[in-house]
């Protein structure tokens, strides 16, 4: 609810500042004392788009000021700013916080509803009507599991088409994998074989250099008069010799065997190499061969030998899901069929709940209504059923399978027609009014503005508005703009609306009445400009009578 409102520089509003209170509230005034700027003021706060034009001739700018208390907790106070500068739209602020405008908007959801000629928005949209029902049908959580089950299957339909568009060019991947598969299993690569390759191909190019050094190092090593070996050997006797005289010499003649052995491999290690270069005189060309495969492969496959094993890998792990992905597709259409026969149990018991209760929401709508001055309105529900078919699973909707739609007559001879398209804005009001009276909504501490409901209405019509309204502030705070005297009187609060003009400004002002300014202003609204005694005699005991009467 509305705790406390206050707007500086708004039209003709120069600064305004009043308490709202719970339970039923009216404003009035005179046309044009700028009643429809406080309902604008509200609506700015709550995030509707305002512009410059507002903002009071002479000033920078427009500032908003509410305090709302929670609905969901009255003791936590929320306090919402909002700014219209000159330039662009202007900021909100919640407690004090910078918020997007968005932000104020869905504060409007929990904290306030506004009904007013323009202000239909709820009964002019077919899915709000739906809504409206479920709520009333108590249906919400039964809903819940529809919408959860709809989505699961459109998930799983989304995953079936992508398959079927894979089935599709299934045979031509598969051929494509089965050739890569088969090309580099052929090739038997071998991680370090590249590597490997390159050095022997290295040494088979450098043959004729090596054979060279490989001859002059045997020469050096063991073939000439003086070799290496043959030297070695009469060293190595001439110290052993020696140590038989000296014992200092013992280790010498060791290293020098162990160097006479290093020489002894080295010849054999250089024989070997040479017998194998001998041995294999087009190996180059098979090494040759070998590296252009291995760059063919790479071309296709990857930078390296590692990243085509890789690749292969990748295949054969696609190639064998597509080998076996018409089981897949069994299995998803067998757990298709089982969810959609689980929506399918849902959506009836759904649709059911909602027949039975639109019955019951028809007659009481239609009563309520009648005693709202529309005595002669026929007042329907109309219920299309979609039909669930599992080849269009994209359509089905979270909602269920049902269309809903408010039918109303206003004036007998007429046909049931939409309630969004022909109900005048006086009309739409008093229904808006009925379906907030049936009794359906509990939710406490929540404003409701009615602005103007009493369009076209009056007499005993105006009386049971009035009582509608009284029974609505029992759960929340109701504020209605009026100009008949009915509902004024039964107002537990009354505050007016005046212009007054002063060095060639206008200014609009706010006041809480007491009972006797109540008095006069009542008998205004039934008098007009001239009030009588008369006419303040029938005021006083119109508010009297109905502020002391239970109309319950």
């Amino acid at each position: 609810m509305i705790k406390s409102f206050r707007i500086t520089n708004l039209a003709t509003i120069e600064e305004v500042e009043f308490n709202l209170k719970k339970g039923f509230s009216i404003m009035t005034g005179e046309t044009g004392a700028g009643k429809s700027i406080i309902i604008d003021g509200i609506r700015l706060v709550l995030g509707e788009k305002g512009s410059s034009d507002m903002i009071r001739t002479g000033k920078k700018e427009t500032t908003i000021e509410a305090i709302f208390r929670s609905p969901s907790d009255p003791e936590n106070e929320i306090f919402v700013q909002r700014k219209i500068v000159e330039q662009g739209t202007g900021k909100g602020y919640v407690d004090g916080v910078l918020v997007p405008l968005k932000t104020l908007k869905s504060l409007r959801d929990d904290l306030v509803d506004i009904y007013g000629q323009n202000d239909h928005a709820f009964l002019r949209h077919v899915e709000n009507q739906l809504d409206y029902l479920d709520y009333y049908a108590h249906a919400f959580s039964l809903r819940k599991k529809v919408a959860d089950k709809a989505q699961e299957l459109r998930k799983k339909a989304r995953k079936k088409r992508d398959l079927e568009s894979k089935q599709k060019e299934r045979e031509q991947r598969l051929d494509f994998l089965n050739y890569q598969i088969t090309e580099i299993q052929k090739a038997e690569l071998q991680p370090d074989e590249e590597q490997a390759i390159r050095q022997d191909r290295n040494i088979l190019k450098n043959a004729e250099k090596i054979s060279l050094l490989i001859d002059e190092a045997l020469k050096i090593s063991y073939q000439q008069e003086h070799s290496a070996s043959s030297l070695l050997s009469k060293l190595q006797a001439i110290t052993q010799e020696l140590s038989r005289y000296e014992k200092s010499f013992k280790p010498t003649e060791e290293a020098i065997r162990e160097l006479a052995i290093i020489i002894e491999d080295l010849t054999d290690s250089l024989l070997k190499f040479k017998e194998k270069q001998t041995s294999a005189p087009d190996k180059l060309e098979k090494l040759e061969s070998r590296l252009s495969q291995i760059e063919g492969l790479k071309r296709k496959y990857g930078n390296s030998i590692l990243e085509i094993l890789s690749y292969l890998e990748k295949s054969k792990q696609e190639f064998e899901e597509l080998s076996r992905s018409h089981e897949t597709m069994a299995d998803l259409e067998k757990e298709i069929a089982d969810k959609f026969s689980d929506l399918r149990s849902l959506t009836e018991k759904l649709a059911e709940k909602r027949r039975e209760s639109a019955l019951i929401l028809e007659k009481a709508v239609k009563k309520e209504i009648c005693l709202l001055g529309m005595k002669r309105a026929r007042f329907k529900i109309d219920i299309k059923t979609i039909l669930l078919e599992t080849e269009h699973m994209e359509k089905i909707k979270d909602s269920g399978t049902e269309e809903v739609e408010f039918l109303i007559s206003p004036n007998p001879g007429e046909e049931l027609r939409p309630l969004r398209k022909i109900a005048s804005g006086g009309e739409l009001s008093r229904i808006m009014l009925a379906l907030k009276s049936i009794g359906k909504e509990t939710e406490s501490l929540k404003t409701l503005i009615f602005d103007e409901i009493d369009a076209g209405i009056g007499g005993k019509t105006a009386e049971f508005v009035a009582q509608k309204l009284q029974n609505l502030a029992d759960h929340h705070q109701v504020i209605c703009i009026t100009h008949l005297p009915q509902i004024a009187s039964f107002a537990a609060h009354h505050y007016r609306i005046d212009k007054q003009v002063k060095k060639d400004r206008t200014f609009t002002i706010v006041k809480e009445l007491s009972f006797e300014e109540r008095v006069q202003e009542i008998a205004r609204l039934l008098t007009g400009s001239r009030v009588t005694d008369t006419a303040l005699k029938n005021a006083r005991e119109m508010l009297i009578h109905n502020l002391n009467t239970d109309h319950s």
